[in-house]
């Protein structure tokens, strides 16, 4: 019955690829173009995440409240139209450019913002056992997404030129478009019912999911802090060309973050998701030291690929962590997850644009080597949290089955 909304939520995460990665691809066009700085560019993903974590936040209670369909439709239409707005930015804001960028990130990462707020919630509301599997594969086609952006706009850029760039905003813009009419028609599952739905309070109150919401900002940050910044690191530092970096580079990052989930999804019903986090995210610290400091292009190009093996699981495991001790919670949980997993995501890629420009000339390291390796810190710190949530969820029976507190909507 639910095979057609599964399709359209697989659809939706490939939007939120759309959404997180097509400007990032640009960034050194941009940078060239329109004269702009590291960190400016980073400020671009800083809107980005910030945007969608207003969003997550304010719309929790309304979607409790009238519903799933009206938002989920509404954020496909409102991605589609910031695209729309950044194709044109030059054109319409030609004084200042770098706003009409703002702006259209603004309006692109609010639709992105109902997305994630939506399809987790959506998939979790879907009547199955295997409710890990399915956060896992959901996730999974983020990746997938993100690998079909960064080959097809490779290609886009090969056959239209780098000057043409607005062009790739008007054609990605339709898949965010088809998608508004299939969740217009596609069967929703109920949510959960408002007087049997875990608190908020109980939730916000409780040290196991401040950790878990802790956890999922690193995951966050280790995660897009690397494939935000891979494109330009292989192509300003490593001195490899734009088509090595984002195909060999970004693609295979996609394809090691994908394959990380798909293959939990697949098998890891019986497999503790959080030894999975664990080890990934000390898999991922080495990636980003060996980025960092190895001379050797190539194999600095090769840990910034691999890092999306171990940072697979930090993301949709943190969900799936949550949704296991929280299963009576609504979209107020899924809201206060994704505003974390967003502040990591938000934060991260700017702190290395941030440290990159304030590296100074004639160091040891280049500005971005330098980044890369602050950023080692993330999956590292991500190991920290891990163990005091195993020893927070030792002492505490899950909430579902403590008395729960009434409902505040």
């Amino acid at each position: 019955m639910y095979k057609s909304t599964i399709r359209a939520c697989y659809i939706g995460n490939f939007v939120g690829a759309l959404v997180t990665n097509l400007s990032p691809l640009l960034f050194v066009i941009l940078m060239d173009t329109f004269n702009l700085s590291f960190e400016q560019v980073g400020r671009l993903v800083l809107i980005n995440f910030f945007t969608q974590i207003i969003v997550d936040l304010a719309f929790s209670k309304p979607v409790d409240k009238y519903g799933v369909r009206p938002f989920i439709t509404a954020g496909h239409f409102v991605v589609f139209l910031g695209f729309i707005l950044f194709a044109f930015s030059q054109r319409i804001f030609s004084n200042h450019p770098y706003a009409g960028f703002m702006l259209a990130t603004i309006v692109f990462s609010s639709g992105g913002g109902l997305l994630e707020l939506l399809l987790s919630a959506i998939v979790q509301s879907v009547p199955t056992d295997a409710k890990a599997a399915a956060m896992s594969l959901l996730h999974s086609f983020y990746a997938w997404g993100f690998i079909v952006v960064v080959v097809l706009t490779s290609l886009m850029l090969t056959l239209f030129g780098s000057d043409n760039w607005p062009m790739l905003f008007i054609i990605w813009s339709i898949v965010p478009l088809l998608n508004f009419f299939n969740f217009l028609r596609v069967p929703l599952a109920p949510q959960v019912p408002h007087e049997h739905r875990t608190n908020t309070k109980v939730l916000t109150s409780t040290p196991f999911f401040i950790f878990v919401v802790l956890g999922i900002a690193l995951g966050g940050a280790a995660e897009v802090s690397m494939s935000q910044w891979t494109s330009a690191y292989a192509e300003t530092t490593l001195g490899l060309s734009k088509r090595v970096g984002d195909l060999l580079g970004l693609c295979l990052f996609a394809g090691f973050l994908g394959i990380g989930r798909m293959l939990y999804g697949m098998y890891g019903k019986k497999i503790d998701v959080w030894h999975v986090m664990v080890w990934g995210s000390l898999f991922a610290s080495i990636c980003y030291l060996v980025a960092a400091l190895s001379p050797i292009p190539i194999i600095s190009l090769i840990a910034c690929s691999a890092a999306g093996l171990g940072v697979s699981l930090l993301w949709p495991g943190s969900i799936t962590s949550a949704a296991h001790r929280f299963p009576l919670a609504g979209a107020s949980m899924f809201a206060i997850l994704a505003a974390g997993g967003d502040t990591g995501a938000a934060v991260g890629p700017w702190l290395l644009g941030l440290v990159a420009d304030l590296t100074p000339i004639g160091s040891t390291l280049s500005p971005l080597r330098t980044g890369m390796l602050v950023g080692t810190l993330f999956p590292v710190a991500m190991v920290v949290t891990l163990i005091v949530q195993k020893r927070l969820e030792k002492r505490v029976p899950p909430v579902s089955s403590l008395s729960q507190a009434p409902s505040d909507g």
